[in-house]
């Protein structure tokens, strides 16, 4: 009989702590907007999908999707990081840091490079503005080594 009390006992210790642990942290906030960027003769649209951190969650630093592509990704060709998210009754941010290995394209050797962009969105225009600063490699031979800003225009999609 000892053996069947514990049982009971832990699962009713186990059902109330999963009672409580959701009132410890608050639900991330999303947001998905449809962003229009238009360069020279292109236009180019696509979703973009922005998730706050979780509050109160230790390690929780937000993500963010373009066309449902995560965009902390790490392989061969490189590594990108959402360093951080942050959502207010304003606007949407965040930061990516990204790095690329040394390459080689079309019998050209490219250093190691990295970009650093901080991208802002007014949640009342739907201005999205982005600074990139570019560093080495083959996107600062083909780009320009240096900081550069952009803007597009986004919308929320209906549901927000």
């Amino acid at each position: 009989m000892k053996s069947i009390r514990l049982f009971h006992t832990s699962h009713l210790l186990l059902g109330l702590l999963a009672l409580t642990i959701p009132a410890c942290f608050v639900s991330a906030e999303t947001i998905i907007l449809n962003c229009m960027r238009v360069e020279r003769d292109l236009t180019e649209e696509y979703v973009m999908k922005v998730v706050s951190p979780m509050e109160g969650s230790k390690g929780s630093k937000g993500k963010v999707y373009f066309d449902e592509r995560d965009l902390d990704q790490i392989g061969s060709d490189g590594r990108q990081e959402v360093k951080n998210v942050s959502i207010t009754k304003d606007k949407i941010s965040f930061l990516t840091d990204t790095s690329f290995p040394p390459e080689e394209f079309d019998g050209v050797r490219y250093a190691a490079g990295t970009v650093v962009s901080l991208t802002t969105i007014s949640r009342v225009s739907g201005e999205l503005k982005k600074i990139e600063t570019i560093k080495g490699g083959f996107l600062a031979t083909t780009m320009g080594e240096g900081t550069k800003s952009y803007t597009e225009k986004c919308s929320p999609i209906k549901g927000n």
